[in-house]
């Protein structure tokens, strides 16, 4: 297989820094004066994560989850790994992602975090894609996209590569 070629730029920095300071303005007027703790997907949502939280202005602690999947997948069967660092019970919990694609893999997460009975969960993500299934827990998000293309740059990877574009952009089809 050839490696794919990138296409056009859909965010460059200066568009991800303003979406990233959409969520936060968000987030900070939702959570003003709470204590609530982050769950940072990874490693997919590593980047936006340190981001957002630089621009957080409530008192936060901060731990991970993670359920391997492939970009677009939406059957992924993987096991969620996630070793509580911080009790989340009775708690306000927000999960951070890159973004939401398919959709399936944040329902398995917040289904498996709903089991250690936080007060609320609400997920935060700088993109949603169009056909991605209905999850019933408040979404904070700064760009809906128009279609589900295969998107690279900024924690987004194919094949573990392109995470670390400084902007996202789409991949050719016909490469990959």
């Amino acid at each position: 297989m050839q490696q794919p070629t990138i296409g056009d730029t859909l965010f460059n920095p200066q568009q991800i820094s303003e979406g990233v300071k959409q969520v936060a303005a968000q987030l900070n007027q939702y959570y003003q004066g709470q204590s609530v703790v982050l769950i940072s997907v990874v490693p997919g949502g590593i980047v936006f994560t340190a981001d957002l939280i630089r621009q957080l202005k409530f008192d936060l602690a901060m731990d991970y989850i993670a359920c391997p999947h492939t970009p677009g997948d939406s059957n992924n069967q993987s096991p969620i790994v996630y070793q509580q660092t911080i009790s989340i019970a009775n708690k306000p919990v927000l999960v951070i992602d890159d973004a939401l694609e398919s959709g399936s893999t944040m329902q398995r997460l917040v289904a498996h975090l709903s089991q250690y009975s936080p007060r609320s969960l609400a997920i935060a993500t700088l993109l949603v894609k169009p056909s991605r299934v209905n999850i019933s827990y408040p979404q904070y998000y700064a760009y809906e996209l128009a279609n589900d293309d295969l998107l690279v740059g900024y924690g987004l990877p194919w094949q573990q590569h392109f995470r670390n574009l400084p902007y996202i952009a789409r991949l050719e089809q016909d490469d990959v």
